[in-house]
């Protein structure tokens, strides 16, 4: 069973380094707190800027929660990330799904920011009804980033 990936694309103001640096690198700034998997909310969410780095959340405890690695940092223009979170939204370093962005020169200034999270039917299943979910949540986490990535660029 193949399910059709999650596909959201935004324009910010900002050009593609810059928006680059700004997903990747301040995460924390603009995802809503309370809305990821660790038990406490986070104060940082880091994703190590090289291939094999991780991707993870840490607490003002200290208390580090993984969400996946990367799969390739190619800066300015692609960043892949393994997805481990199962349906339950917990880590699960044997589950793999994919988040790719990209970000592409937008005619008239600014950048285009596609956000693909595919390999969906490995989440067995319940990977349909998963899936649904996170077609209503990347779209808002897509657009969360891009206020943020306006109001400093």
């Amino acid at each position: 069973m193949s399910i059709a990936p999650v596909l959201h694309t935004v324009r910010v103001k900002a050009p593609p380094a810059q928006a680059f640096e700004l997903f990747a690198t301040r995460m924390a700034d603009w995802w809503p707190r309370g809305r990821t998997i660790g038990r406490n909310p986070h104060v940082e969410i880091i994703i190590e800027p090289r291939t094999e780095g991780r991707w993870f959340e840490r607490d003002a405890e200290g208390n580090e929660t993984q969400w996946g690695k990367v799969l390739a940092w190619d800066p300015p223009s692609r960043l892949l990330l393994a997805w481990q979170i199962d349906t339950q939204w917990r880590y699960d370093p044997g589950l793999l799904t994919e988040v790719e962005l990209t970000f592409a020169a937008a005619e008239g200034g600014g950048t285009l920011v596609t956000l693909e999270h595919r390999r969906l039917e490995r989440f067995g299943t319940d990977a349909v009804p998963h899936s649904e979910k996170l077609r209503g949540g990347w779209p808002t986490h897509l657009d969360d980033f891009a206020r943020f990535a306006d109001s400093v660029s």
